[in-house]
């Protein structure tokens, strides 16, 4: 592979905990009691204004959800890093794959600012050409846009790019844009990848190294 385009929650940084505690702390802010953890981790994947819709429920006026979701974004913004941190072996497999001359990006549905933000803080930011979030483009993921994007910007030809994340929304973002998906089954929501099978699947990041750099 010549680029690899990473998903980044769930993908490359564990950020259940402050997720959770931003849209609990929303709820508590529209007067609705907590959700559990693992009802939240299902919601995540298509980007604030849809998590926050499903958090909210059916029910919600589009008023709302608006003033939920700047309520969620500012609350998020001040406890972004709170306790979110790198899956295990991600710093040292992006190393050994930046070694090896791989090209890397992100492209995620969380704000870009936000995402970008996270990157530095965890001491990413020199491994990833580009970062690229949810209000980057005029279409989140599934859409191919941010993806076909990336290959032109980063040279690339589809069979030599991949998508890797953790859910079924970044297969079907790989599988638009016709390059092939790695899923990682520690992610967030790894009961999505039975329905969009992902040409490659890890347990464990430091196999995905494994697979590229031989």
């Amino acid at each position: 592979m010549e680029l690899l385009i990473f998903d980044l929650d769930g993908t490359l940084i564990d950020s259940k905990e402050d997720l959770c505690c931003a849209v609990n702390a929303t709820r508590t802010h529209s007067g609705l009691p907590p959700l559990a953890n693992e009802t939240v981790y299902s919601y995540v994947g298509e980007g604030a204004p849809v998590l926050i819709r499903r958090t909210l429920g059916p029910g919600a006026t589009d008023k709302q959800v608006a003033d939920a979701l700047s309520f969620f974004l500012a609350y998020y913004n001040a406890h972004m890093i709170d306790h979110t941190v790198l899956y295990h072996g991600v710093r040292e497999t992006l190393d050994r794959l930046l070694e090896a001359g791989v090209k890397m990006a992100v492209l995620t549905n969380k704000p870009v600012r936000m995402s970008r933000a996270i990157v530095e803080a965890l001491g990413m930011g020199a491994h990833f050409r580009r970062v690229y979030g949810g209000n980057s483009f005029d279409q989140k993921k599934p859409h191919p846009i941010g993806i076909e994007t990336l290959m032109s910007e980063c040279e690339s030809t589809r069979d030599r790019t991949m998508m890797v994340g953790d859910s079924g929304v970044d297969i079907r973002t790989a599988r638009n844009a016709q390059i092939k998906a790695c899923g990682v089954t520690y992610g967030f929501q790894p009961d999505t990848l039975a329905a969009d099978p992902p040409d490659l699947l890890v347990d464990r990041f430091e196999q995905l190294g494994d697979w590229v750099c031989g």
